[in-house]
């Protein structure tokens, strides 16, 4: 595949990255440094893994890569779940939030598993 924007599975994680810059607007203030600095960088650490493991072009390589961003995604949905427990969001917005996460991850679990096969 000649560029990594044309994986669906990165169009779906910049999507997720937009998501939560939405999001974290509504946390108190009192996270800009904390919580919703963590949820950018592991939002962004998504796609950017993908696209950097893609430019590696080794297969083991893009692997590795795409472990990272299987860990970032894991990493994200845990600070959702924290936002939720902290009532800092609402149900329905962590809910979209994590069914997105969701799709990317298993979008990246199959991209892995091609490599294994």
């Amino acid at each position: 595949m000649a560029s990594y924007r044309k994986l669906i599975v990165w169009q779906k994680s910049m999507d997720l990255v937009e998501m939560i810059y939405t999001l974290v607007n509504y946390l108190p203030k009192e996270e800009i440094y904390g919580l919703s600095s963590q949820m950018r960088r592991a939002a962004v650490s998504i796609p950017s893994n993908i696209a950097e493991g893609h430019g590696r072009q080794t297969e083991k390589e893009f692997y590795r890569f795409l472990c990272i961003s299987q860990g970032s995604k894991a990493e994200l949905e845990t600070q959702l779940e924290v936002c939720l427990r902290l009532n800092y969001l609402k149900q329905d917005q962590v809910q979209t939030a994590l069914a997105l996460c969701d799709e990317v991850g298993k979008m990246i679990y199959s991209l892995m598993n091609k490599f294994v096969e």
